[in-house]
């Protein structure tokens, strides 16, 4: 059986992989690597309306992916931790490896 602490561990990051699991999420991440953006501009550069990409910042802000601050009227986004990118950079690795492997399997047709 699992430790508590190890079973916590594990329930944390898995709030964190699904706060950045979803396509828009995963949008916004890459377009916050190069910086604090505020919600207008995030959702112009997706293209997606302002509500729905404020929801989508508020799961990620719970999730501590993101951090926000007021600038007046705008609230600007950053992220947290930019490692995040490197779990993203991961993903698209084993994207690579997955169409590496079925190119293999193609050429064996």
């Amino acid at each position: 059986m699992m430790d508590t602490k190890k079973q916590l561990l594990f329930d944390r990051q898995a709030e964190v992989v699904k706060a950045v699991g979803h396509p828009l999420r995963i949008a916004i991440v890459d377009f916050l690597k190069d910086g604090e953006q505020c919600v207008c501009d995030i959702a112009e550069h997706i293209g997606s309306e302002r509500s729905n990409v404020s929801r989508h910042l508020s799961v990620m802000v719970r999730a501590g992916v993101l951090t926000c601050r007021k600038e007046g009227l705008k609230v600007l986004y950053k992220l947290k931790t930019p490692c995040i990118l490197e779990f993203i950079s991961c993903i698209t690795g084993v994207l690579r490896q997955q169409a590496k492997e079925n190119e293999r399997l193609l050429n064996t047709l």
